[in-house]
């Protein structure tokens, strides 16, 4: 009997060894494949105005997106969200000019295969993009399991890789991805964006929604149904990036960055989330340098260098880490875990928990 005791003991601990923070909520946001070069140094000269770099007008351009007279202004405009609010309010890693180094430790460098790093916490050396549904269990489908978090659980994304990724055929929890339509119980505003993302072009092919479509699905998906966990996944900064339009590129972060920060702004006016919430922003792979700039993969040397955010309740607004040091991937799932108080465990090697986006 007493053995059945510690061993019941023991799983509930594991389950909740971190349960005294203020987070109840958690959204996760990915841009997919954007740099920690236009982050922390804002738009790059050369590629701005290189001429086969760009489809707008190029003095128009130039006025958008070269208009500081430092980097630190430029990557201000270009992501003001992130630099007046999560750099204020939060933390923000990955200024490699720093020393603040974050990467990404499986070798392939591609989207199936850093995103399934990041919420298996394990860079297993089979995920690749193309690869058939992952086997390893996904922050997701743990959050699904616990008390409290069940059927509060949601994923709403621009690419339909996901549903491999996720193995949408095990999980429990709702996933919409690619040009699919919103399930469920459908209010009118619903109804409406269904059907609206129809009639726009699907410039980067079946697979990959636009991320115009996919924001405005996610923001009234939250507001009607406050899932617990949800994560909104855009695509645009990748898919410009490897038609090597750079104008469209830094377009897509900026925008990307307004529509984190209109929902923000929903969250933290919702009873429901506000100062109850922690945002955790990151991508799922970097990009090359010079020409390479476009492309990523095992071929390209710098596609392995990422960055991440955190704000929220349980994180101090530390802003910039400027501190020299290593983090990976692999510690998304398990840090993302620990947020909600929970210890996210695997048979696999994973990611121990940034301790630093937790309050001591």
């Amino acid at each position: 009997m007493k053995k059945f005791v510690i061993l019941s003991l023991s799983i509930f601990i594991s389950a909740s060894v971190f349960a005294q923070g203020k987070t109840k909520n958690i959204i996760v946001v990915t841009l997919d494949g954007y740099r920690w070069q236009e982050l922390f140094r804002g738009p790059d000269s050369v590629k701005l105005f290189k001429r086969s770099f760009f489809g707008q007008d190029s003095v128009w351009k130039i006025k958008k997106h070269w208009n500081g007279k430092t980097a630190a202004e430029r990557r201000e405009k270009l992501m003001p969200f992130f630099w007046n609010t999560i750099a204020k309010q939060g933390q923000i890693y990955g200024n490699r000019d720093l020393g603040n180094y974050v990467n990404v430790t499986n070798p392939f460098k591609v989207s199936h295969a850093g995103y399934s790093e990041m919420f298996i916490g394990y860079a297993d050396p089979k995920r690749s993009n193309g690869s058939p549904n992952n086997p390893h269990e996904n922050i997701f489908e743990f959050f699904n399991k616990q008390s409290g978090y069940k059927d509060k659980v949601a994923v709403i994304t621009s690419w339909d890789e996901y549903y491999r990724i996720l193995n949408s055929e095990r999980n429990k929890f709702p996933i919409y991805s690619g040009w699919v339509d919103i399930g469920g119980k459908l209010n009118e505003t619903q109804k409406l964006l269904n059907k609206q993302q129809h009639y726009m072009p699907k410039i980067f092919g079946t697979t990959e929604r636009l991320d115009v479509a996919t924001y405005p699905m996610a923001k009234e998906y939250i507001k009607q149904n406050h899932p617990k966990v949800f994560y909104l996944a855009f695509i645009d900064t990748d898919a410009f990036a490897h038609r090597g339009q750079y104008d469209f590129y830094l377009d897509a972060a900026h925008n990307t960055d307004d529509m984190i920060a209109d929902l923000w702004a929903q969250i933290q006016g919702d009873p429901f989330y506000k100062d109850k919430t922690t945002l955790f922003i990151t991508t799922d792979h970097g990009r090359g340098e010079e020409a390479d700039w476009t492309d990523h993969g095992r071929k390209v040397p710098e596609a392995d260098q990422i960055w991440f955010a955190v704000m929220g309740p349980d994180t101090q607004p530390l802003g910039e880490i400027k501190e020299s040091g290593q983090l990976y991937q692999k510690q998304f799932a398990k840090t993302i875990a620990a947020l909600l108080g929970f210890d996210f465990v695997s048979p696999n090697p994973i990611g121990d928990v940034i301790q630093s986006v937790l309050k001591k």
